[in-house]
């Protein structure tokens, strides 16, 4: 090989390597950014939101209805054949995080009439990485044009499930559900139901019996514990 063949070779594969490195170190800091600050871009989920509207723009929604909403855990939730009983509207998108609620709050919540809401929401962002403190004011934020919408609803937080898929985000979980909990306890209109126990074995690890083959998102039998213990806050609170 020449001097001029090894000096080019050589220059090449210093760019390729810094190139990678500085690659590695944007990656990095950027993880860092968003999981201090960041959330992901709402508008992923236009085209849900507008399924949504397509339906409503045909179909009355009834008044003083019960209204799920949050993300894939109420969105695979079949909640009108769960219960027949209640009037119910069922808003949750796959992957949401309490951010994009918000953003399509008017959409979603404000539209309706609900005399309870339910929610699955926050195991998305805590899992992406999000500090705890921002998705806690987040919530609080929620709960806030919650209470100027509709000052006589109730409101009910269903806690962050556990599952094998994101065991290592468990102590975060039970963490963000503890203080939503103790969060509740100053208003009688704010509820907390567990239904994360439920889904756990003897030994209080997530049971891959009540999740479908990714081992987070609940299958049938997952769900019916949940519409058990759903009942029974409904019929203990009409």
């Amino acid at each position: 090989m020449t001097h001029s063949t090894f000096s080019n070779a050589f220059i090449r594969s210093f760019r390729s390597g810094f190139l990678l490195l500085a690659l590695a170190f944007c990656c990095s800091i950027g993880s860092e950014v968003f999981a201090q600050t960041g959330s992901p871009d709402p508008a992923r989920f236009e085209q849900e939101i507008e399924a949504f509207e397509s339906w409503d723009a045909k179909n009355s929604a009834p008044e003083d209805a019960i209204l799920f909403v949050g993300s894939s855990s109420i969105r695979f939730w079949d909640t009108a054949e769960a219960f027949p009983g209640y009037k119910v509207i069922n808003r949750g998108f796959g992957g949401a995080h309490i951010t994009d609620v918000l953003h399509y709050y008017d959409r979603v919540i404000g539209r309706f009439d609900p005399r309870l809401i339910i929610f699955y929401c926050s195991e998305n962002d805590i899992a992406a990485g999000l500090d705890s403190d921002k998705v806690f004011d987040d919530y609080t934020e929620l709960l806030d044009k919650i209470g100027q919408s509709f000052p006589d609803a109730d409101f009910l937080f269903v806690s962050i499930k556990p599952s094998n898929s994101r065991l290592t985000h468990s102590d975060n979980f039970e963490a963000f559900n503890s203080r939503v909990k103790t969060y509740h306890q100053t208003n009688e209109q704010l509820h907390f139901i567990d239904l994360a126990a439920p889904l756990t074995d003897e030994e209080g690890r997530p049971d891959d019996a009540y999740f479908v083959d990714d081992r987070l998102h609940l299958n049938e039998d997952g769900y019916r514990l949940w519409n058990e213990k759903m009942r029974e806050f409904l019929e203990n609170n009409q």
